[in-house]
């Protein structure tokens, strides 16, 4: 299994079967110890069951990200009652490790190897890359400014960001 989905499958299975919060294990790849943004994704029968991250880093070390946004996206994502432990053996996870973000235009937006945040005041959306269902850059700024609450009409700020996925 992927070091990265191993660390958060430890940390949610922890914390759901005993209210635990795990430090991370000796021996990690070196990758690890840098900082970075991370999400934490979770599906149950290929449906997202929860997904919780930071776009810049907000701990010391990616190992402390993974394990802060495992949990978190499994016990609360707003959009979702937290997990259950019988759905723990149900559970895919996928950890996305974000690249700095960088401003672009709409032009420079790529959906399969871009994601994007767009900014307006104190509303902020972001929308991960490579998104079933998400297939043109106009589809992807639709729906992210719809999760931030900017009209298609407001002036917004653009970045794009790529992702080191892991499965």
């Amino acid at each position: 299994m992927d070091t990265y989905v191993d660390l958060a499958t430890q940390s949610i299975d922890a914390y759901i079967r005993h209210a635990r919060v795990i430090a991370p294990p000796p021996g990690l790849p070196e990758a690890l110890g840098r900082r970075a943004g991370v999400f934490v994704s979770l599906k149950k029968n290929a449906r997202l069951r929860g997904c919780i991250g930071t776009f810049l880093p907000t701990r010391a070390t990616v190992a402390h990200e993974i394990i802060e946004n495992a949990i978190k996206a499994a016990t609360a994502d707003p959009r979702f009652p937290p997990i259950r432990e019988e759905e723990l053996e149900d559970l895919r996870i996928s950890v996305d490790v974000l690249g700095e973000p960088e401003t672009c235009s709409e032009a420079e937006l790529d959906p399969k190897r871009y994601g994007i945040i767009v900014e307006s005041g104190s509303r902020r959306g972001l929308l991960l890359p490579d998104l079933d269902g998400v297939a043109t850059a106009e589809s992807q700024l639709e729906i992210v400014r719809a999760k931030a609450g900017i009209r298609p009409d407001e002036t917004a700020a653009l970045r794009r960001f790529t992702v080191e996925r892991h499965t």
